[in-house]
C-alpha cells in the first residue's frame, strides 16, 4: 500500500470518494469539499491547501480517504491551539505549517477517515502516511478534528494526544411538535420560550423555508450579503466563505440544504442556512440586516427545531460554543480531536495539557447539565 496525496478533490471521482462514507453526513461528501475548493474558499490564498489522503489496496482500489489540509495558520478550525503555536515561537521553532484532517470552517463531528466501515484496519497506514507527510513538508505535526466516536477507538490505539471539547446539541425524544417539546421543560423555561417566539411574531416578522432547488440565485445573493454584513459587524472581516461557495453548494448539494428567511413588511431582514442528513440538522451560517428582539434565536434555533421535528430528525447540531443554547434545550456534548507533534518534548507537553484540560471540560459539562431547562421529574 502506497499512500497518495492529492491537491484537489476533483482528482478522485465523486462516486469513488462518496462510496467510502458511512452515512449521508454532508460535510465529508465530495460535493461539499468541491464547493469549498471550486469557490476559492480553500486553497493557497486562504491558507487551507488541500493534501487529501488516498489509500489503495494492492489492486489499486481506493479503500480509504481523508480530507486533509496543509495550513499556515489556525483560523477556521474551532479547536484552539494558538497557545501551542506561541510556545513553539518562544522556543525558536515553527509551528506552521501543520497538517489538519478536518472539514474547513465546520466544527461538526463526523467521519474523518472514510473507509467504508473498515476504519480500524486503515487507521495504522493513515497514521504512518501522516507522519511521513509531516516530515516531508516540514510540518510541526498533524491534527484530526471532530472525528466521530466510531473512529475514536482506532485513533486512540495510535497513541495520540486526545483532546476533549464541549458543544451543545438538541435531541428529539419523540416529540410530536414544538409544543410537545415545550411540555418537557420546566414551567418557567416553557413560558420564556413561548414569550420569545410571541415577541418575534408581534414585531411583524414572518418566516419562509426554502429547500434545495427552490433556493434561487437571488436567494443566494441575498443570503451572502446578510452573511457578509454580519461577519463584518462581529469580526471586522467578510467571512471565511466566498459568494461563489453558496452558489455552488446550492448547485452541488441541493438535497441537503434548508434556508430560513425572515421578512418584515415584505422585506428580507435575516436568513439562516442549515444542512441536514437522515438523522441530524446542522445549523451553519446566518446573517441579518437589522437587529430585532429574539430574531437570532427564532431564525437559527426555533425555526430549526420546527424543521427537525417536522422531518423526524433525531438531533440538531447548533455549532460551536453558545451557552445561550442551554436555556433552549440544547444539551452539553463532548467532542474529540487527536494530535501528533513531531517534537517529542512538545508532544509530551501537549499530552499533559489535554489530560488536565479534560478534567476541566468534564467539570464544565457537568455544571452545564445542572442548568438544563428540562423538568426534574422527567
Amino acid at each position: 500500500m502506497i499512500p497518495e496525496f492529492i491537491d484537489q478533490i476533483r482528482d478522485v471521482p465523486a462516486q469513488d470518494w462518496d462510496r467510502l462514507l458511512p452515512s449521508d453526513y454532508p460535510f465529508a461528501r465530495h460535493a461539499f469539499l468541491s464547493a469549498l475548493e471550486d469557490s476559492g474558499s480553500v486553497g493557497a490564498r486562504s491558507g487551507w491547501r488541500p493534501r487529501h489522503l488516498l489509500l489503495r489496496d494492492d489492486q489499486g482500489q481506493l479503500r480509504a480517504a481523508m480530507p486533509l489540509y496543509l495550513k499556515d495558520h489556525s483560523y477556521g478550525e474551532y479547536v484552539f491551539d494558538w497557545g501551542w503555536a506561541q510556545a513553539y515561537t518562544e522556543h525558536g521553532l515553527n509551528y506552521y505549517p501543520k497538517l489538519v484532517a478536518a472539514i474547513p470552517f465546520t466544527p461538526c463531528t463526523g467521519p474523518r477517515l472514510l473507509a467504508g466501515g473498515e476504519e480500524a484496519r486503515w487507521v495504522p497506514p493513515a497514521v504512518a502516511a501522516l507522519d511521513q507527510l509531516s516530515s516531508d513538508t516540514g510540518a510541526s505535526g498533524w491534527h484530526c478534528l471532530f472525528p466521530c466516536e466510531g473512529e475514536a477507538a482506532a485513533w486512540r490505539k495510535a497513541s495520540l494526544a486526545e483532546r476533549t471539547g464541549c458543544q451543545f446539541h438538541w435531541f428529539n425524544r419523540g416529540y410530536r411538535d414544538f409544543e410537545d417539546f415545550l411540555g418537557a421543560l420546566s414551567s418557567r423555561k416553557r413560558k420564556n420560550l413561548r414569550k420569545e417566539r410571541r415577541q418575534v411574531k408581534e414585531q411583524g416578522i414572518e418566516f419562509l423555508w426554502k429547500e434545495g432547488t427552490d433556493i434561487s440565485q437571488a436567494d443566494w445573493a441575498l443570503f451572502y450579503g446578510l452573511y457578509q454584513l454580519t461577519y463584518l459587524k462581529r469580526s471586522g472581516h467578510g467571512g471565511y466563505l466566498t459568494s461563489d461557495f453558496f452558489t455552488l453548494i446550492g448547485e452541488y448539494l441541493p438535497e441537503q440544504l434548508l434556508m430560513v428567511q425572515a421578512f418584515k413588511e415584505g422585506q428580507a431582514i435575516a436568513a439562516a442556512l442549515f444542512l441536514f442528513d437522515r438523522t441530524t440538522l446542522y445549523g451553519r451560517y446566518w446573517g441579518c440586516r437589522e437587529e430585532y428582539e429574539f430574531l437570532h434565536f427564532e431564525t437559527c434555533y426555533y425555526q430549526g427545531l420546527d424543521f427537525a421535528l417536522a422531518r423526524g430528525l433525531q438531533r440538531f447540531d447548533g455549532g460551536a460554543q453558545g451557552e445561550h443554547k442551554l436555556a433552549r434545550g440544547f444539551e452539553p456534548q463532548l467532542t474529540l480531536s487527536f494530535h501528533r507533534l513531531r517534537e517529542p518534548a512538545f508532544q509530551a507537553a501537549v499530552e499533559d495539557f489535554v489530560e488536565r484540560e479534560r478534567v476541566q471540560v468534564l467539570g464544565y459539562r457537568n455544571e452545564a447539565r445542572a442548568h438544563l431547562p428540562y423538568r426534574r421529574n422527567d
